[in-house]
């Protein structure tokens, strides 16, 4: 096989979308860029994604696998507990890439045009929070305790967002995890 072949299209274009939506914003950034920038036809792109909701839906559960793989190992690679969650966020926050959640934006964007990325939103911070609830002993509070923590992530990936550097964000967090777990 060719290792310099192009992906498939329905690949460059989700690609493509995610990159810029991402980085840009969804509402800002137009079907037609995203086109010109995967290098498809229109009717290559309305072949695989008849709507930009279609794409939105698709972006959202591509990245919703792409970070949970990445958060699942990062976690891993800082000791598997609940205190490896400030350092597997610092490797992101400090990314060049880092514009914060995904999916927070998207339900900031869309909320009211399309609920049904709240619910996509929605599915994704529940299994974020069931990733962090692994990280925890298995007690009676454990589901209790795994909801707080992923709420002081949800804040911290927002404050992150917004200052001028991710320390604040990540000195609170620590803060929050150190008070709540052994």
């Amino acid at each position: 096989m060719d290792s310099t072949a192009k992906p498939p299209a329905r690949e460059r274009i989700l690609l493509t979308a995610h990159d810029l939506f991402y980085r840009q914003g969804i509402r800002a950034t137009g079907i037609d860029r995203v086109i010109a920038e995967s290098g498809v036809t229109k009717v290559t792109f309305y072949r695989h994604f008849p709507s930009k909701g279609d794409l939105i839906r698709a972006f959202l559960d591509y990245r919703h696998q792409r970070w949970l793989a990445w958060f699942r190992d990062a976690l891993g690679r800082h000791g598997g507990h609940a205190h490896a969650l400030v350092p597997a966020l610092a490797e992101w926050f400090r990314s060049a890439d880092f514009r914060g959640c995904a999916f927070i934006n998207a339900v900031g964007e869309l909320a009211r045009d399309q609920p049904e990325v709240v619910a996509i939103a929605r599915r994704h911070k529940e299994d974020m929070t069931a990733v962090i609830a692994d990280l925890l002993p298995a007690t009676s509070e454990r589901a209790n305790l795994a909801g707080t923590l992923a709420v002081a992530v949800d804040g911290a990936i927002v404050r992150a967002q917004y200052d001028a550097t991710p320390e604040p964000a990540l000195q609170a967090l620590a803060t929050i995890v150190a008070a709540l777990t052994p």
